[in-house]
């Protein structure tokens, strides 16, 4: 058996044989990309039984079904989160192959789809929503380490003595003490070189926004937030119901349809279902 003295001899060697090891342990965000880079996450489906609400009848969708995806935007000067998602990550128990909230359904946490790229939680630098519906903003204390860029009316809405119905204040509690910035013009810069712009899109929500990324590879993309539902919606010009100023999004939409012939972008639809599962999900990333 060893003794007390032999162990004190030996005990440095063990400290210096596991300190590197320790060293090796800690993680490092992946080096920043040469340009930006665009990484999709699958946050789940929402199963839509009224599409009624969105002024449709089943029979007139390709299917009544949301996706809820989620986005990484790795730049040259730092990262981006935009949406993500609609039931937290605590919600998809160990061993379980889905979790359930509502309409919502995911199978996989966002959390360990990000850490397929090599990035964490708190390696994201800034954060973004497309406007403050649950399902976009389910795993947003997972972020607060980040910058939060959002209008004034829509953090209002969310920290007031009576939120939004489409809210759970539990999932977004911990942005009230995160380093804030509130955006005050119509066109958000992010990295001051305007491959990242959050462009102003009111209607579906006071200040609902949407994104503009202008990938070198891929070409412009707008990230529609809920401009639009489903592909009909946008064919068919039909407004949903339950929007918070149905001519306003009439209007908004108008706008940004002439951005997207004026800038060459495609419109990615956030809930199109069928589109978005052809996506490629991370770790593979649009460029």
């Amino acid at each position: 058996m060893m003794n007390k003295l032999m162990f004190k001899k030996i005990a440095p060697t063990f400290v210096l044989f596991f300190a590197p090891l320790a060293i090796q342990a800690e993680h490092k965000p992946p080096a920043p990309p040469n340009s930006l880079r665009l990484y999709v996450f699958n946050c789940g489906s929402l199963d839509i039984s009224d599409p009624e609400r969105f002024r449709f009848h089943k029979e007139e969708l390709a299917t009544t079904k949301m996706s809820v995806a989620c986005f990484l935007i790795a730049h040259p000067k730092g990262t981006l989160m935009w949406d993500v998602g609609a039931i937290p990550d605590g919600a998809l128990k160990p061993g379980e192959k889905s979790a359930t909230e509502g309409y919502a359904t995911i199978t996989e946490t966002l959390k360990s789809q990000i850490e397929k790229t090599g990035y964490e939680p708190s390696d994201i630098d800034y954060l973004a929503f497309s406007h403050y519906h649950y399902d976009h903003i389910a795993n947003a204390n997972e972020f607060a380490s980040a910058t939060w860029l959002v209008r004034k009316i829509e953090r209002d809405a969310l920290f007031s003595p009576n939120p939004p119905a489409k809210v759970n204040p539990a999932n977004y509690s911990a942005l009230k003490a995160s380093k804030t910035i509130l955006i005050s013009t119509a066109d958000y810069d992010v990295f001051g070189d305007g491959t990242v712009v959050i462009k102003l899109a009111p209607g579906h929500t006071p200040a609902h926004q949407v994104l503009f990324l202008k990938l070198k590879k891929t070409g412009p993309v707008v990230l529609s937030g809920d401009l639009y539902h489903y592909p009909e919606e946008r064919a068919q010009k039909r407004v949903p119901i339950s929007e918070y100023d149905p001519a306003q999004t009439a209007a908004t939409r108008e706008k940004v349809e002439t951005f997207l012939q004026q800038s060459g972008a495609q419109l990615w639809i956030q809930h199109d279902y069928i589109a978005n599962s052809k996506l490629k999900k991370a770790p593979q990333y649009y460029e």
